[in-house]
């Protein structure tokens, strides 16, 4: 859930898109910027997509929401 719109549904708004798009090339700039080779940055960016998805899914598990 990075822009604060989930993979199940959900409701996202332009400022959350905006933030999470911003924190994603935040972090493949930076890691381009310290010299990170291409494809370990695409696995880096990867690795926190899937790592948001499941703190969303653990979080609406205890949540009890949709």
């Amino acid at each position: 859930m990075i822009g604060g719109t989930a993979l199940s549904g959900g409701i996202g708004t332009i400022y959350g898109a905006i933030l999470g798009a911003l924190i994603m090339q935040s972090l493949q700039s930076g890691m381009a910027m310290v010299g990170v080779d291409a494809p370990l940055q695409n696995m880096v960016v990867g690795t926190v997509l899937v790592a948001a998805v499941l703190i969303d899914i653990i979080y609406r598990r205890r949540v009890g929401g949709k």
